[in-house]
């Protein structure tokens, strides 16, 4: 029964440090780098017909060339309600509306604006590494708690060690994933 315990403690903290290395990929796709990416648009939501939508419900979203976006819509009622999506996300970006199509030329960054990408990149990483701490802390709570309940200590301090080591694997995948990003927005 202890045993049980211990072995779905250790599923849901290595769940949980898998979902915050998802969850830091996920927002790193956002970080704009100076080239044309549909997934800087993810967040953009349009009211279609009353209803607030994803961007990409609405419209097909594609890179013409490395930093120019197009965005048609498949109703063309939809252009100024897409346009005006745009301009509320406040990405920094003109949309340009020719009547059938938007573009979005996106703009080379300067030595300033990728320092800034660099440090969001930074801080998301940080934030990622914050959930890491936390699920150790409960992991080890929940290990120290059943061995008080008769679950052997030696047995507890090999599970505590695998706490550690899964950690330590996250962490170095963390940094990974944010040098990556860092090298990829400050490559001109």
């Amino acid at each position: 029964m202890l045993s049980e315990e211990i072995n779905l403690t250790m599923e849901i903290f290595k769940e949980a440090l898998g979902k915050a290395a998802e969850h830091l990929q996920f927002e790193l796709t956002k970080v704009r780098t100076g080239k044309a990416s549909p997934s800087i648009l993810l967040d953009i939501a349009v009211n279609y017909y009353g209803t607030m939508t994803p961007l990409n419900q609405v419209a097909n979203i594609s890179s013409s060339d490395a930093r120019t976006l197009v965005i048609q819509p498949w109703e063309k009622s939809m252009l100024q309600h897409i346009e005006k999506a745009i301009f509320e996300a406040n990405l920094g970006i003109t949309p340009m509306n020719d009547g059938e199509i938007i573009r979005l030329n996106i703009p080379l960054l300067t030595e300033e604006r990728r320092r800034d990408l660099v440090k969001q990149a930074k801080n998301l990483g940080e934030d990622a590494k914050i959930s890491l701490r936390t699920a150790r802390h409960k992991a080890l709570d929940n290990i120290k708690k059943t061995v008080k309940e008769g679950y052997p200590e030696d047995a507890g301090k090999k599970k505590e060690n695998e706490v550690q080591d899964a950690i330590a694997e996250y962490t170095k995948k963390i940094d990974h994933l944010v040098e990556a990003k860092e090298k990829d927005v400050m490559t001109v």
